[in-house]
């Protein structure tokens, strides 16, 4: 589907495509920037994001012909410079890296130790993760036996990869004939990674997980909560991010993990304060009682209405608090948009229902007018 794009898109895109031009022509005095600017404005702004990254790799192939033996000495000198080795997160790269990505495996696939070696480097200005899928498809056991020597690496961006390139899940990405448990040996090492920017990668490695396999990653945790080789503030960090999907379901397990009994005795009570209107809010208040300080976990489910009579529900999180003197109060203003282009609202019947550690406690109607 084409898109609308300002005259600062467009300027943007134009932007980013001469950067990648002249670096190409600073690495090759026989690279054509202009004539490669023109083939990529052509048609660039047609396309969406993904198409995008492919036809600036089809121009590139086109610029630069052969396979990756051939191309791999210009594509090298063409690079800029490594990402900052002096910080450890939220340093993504620049995108209109990514289609040399796309061009390595065009190119590269018959290749697999010189395009691992190219890939190592091009994951230090913007993530490979999409494009070493298709060389863990074809070549498992050797991709993997480079990864084990990647989890030492200096840079964090190349450790990175190896988590974020085994992910069972990954947005976008290619799905991987690995089994669940192939790159555990390599999380192993990983967990205890120094950066945010990887544990983060190894906490959503086994998000993914997760959604086939909980027990398998809840005695992960326990593993690594056993061994100790990993700052304790960090990993319960890592333990909550794991867990996010589980603790939405409700799982008792990821519940106890967090410490949070599934099965205490408490009680709540819901209301909803006003009429809940599209474009408004709903606002409702919710009454928790039981034993002691214990803490609670209280997410909320909207049951939302659906064209044709059927029903969504979304669960979102309320609070992560404890109980004082057996008692807590809590209160939330939910927007309702009525212009969200993700997630259309439909006037009706709904329903809400308060969960706490896992165990929806309390419910009310209401009716989303219009």
């Amino acid at each position: 589907m084409a898109q609308n794009f300002s005259l600062k898109d467009q300027l943007f895109n134009a932007e980013k495509t001469c950067f990648l031009a002249d670096l190409f022509a600073d690495a090759d005095p026989s690279f054509d920037a202009k004539a490669f600017e023109a083939q990529v404005m052509s048609r660039l702004l047609e396309l969406e994001l993904k198409e995008r990254m492919a036809w600036i790799a089809d121009c590139l192939q086109q610029a630069v012909p052969g396979e990756l033996p051939t191309v791999a000495p210009t594509l090298l000198r063409a690079l800029p410079p490594p990402l900052d080795p002096t910080k450890t997160d939220d340093d993504f790269g620049d995108f209109i890296f990514a289609p040399l990505g796309d061009w390595i495996v065009s190119v590269g696939l018959e290749y697999p130790d010189l395009a691992l070696d190219v890939l190592e480097e091009l994951t230090q200005r913007f993530s490979m993760e999409w494009a070493i899928r298709p060389f863990l498809n074809r070549y498992p056991d050797q991709v993997l036996a480079r990864m084990e020597l990647w989890c030492g690496h200096d840079c964090y961006h190349v450790r990175r990869l190896v988590s974020e390139g085994t992910r069972p899940r990954l947005p976008w990405g290619q799905a991987v004939g690995l089994e669940l448990t192939d790159p555990l040996p390599l999380l192993d090492r990983l967990h205890s990674d120094p950066t945010r920017y990887v544990t983060r990668s190894v906490a959503n490695h086994l998000n993914d997980i997760t959604k086939k396999d909980p027990a398998l990653v809840l005695d992960r945790l326990q593993d690594w909560s056993e061994t100790g080789t990993q700052d304790r503030d960090e990993l319960r960090w890592m333990t909550s991010h794991t867990l996010r999907g589980l603790v939405k379901a409700g799982h008792p397990g990821a519940m106890k993990m967090l410490g949070f009994d599934p099965e205490a005795e408490i009680t709540a009570s819901v209301q909803v304060s006003q009429e809940a209107r599209i474009g408004g809010a709903l606002e409702f208040d919710v009454s928790l009682n039981g034993a002691g300080d214990q803490p609670v976990l209280v997410d909320y489910i909207i049951h939302f209405q659906r064209p044709g009579g059927k029903t969504s529900a979304k669960v979102h999180k309320l609070k992560q608090a404890a109980l004082r003197d057996g008692a807590l109060s809590l209160t939330k203003k939910h927007k309702l948009k009525g212009n969200a282009t993700t997630f259309k609202l439909v006037p009706g019947a709904h329903r809400l229902e308060i969960q706490v550690n896992g165990r929806v406690r309390a419910s009310v109607d209401f009716d989303l007018l219009g």
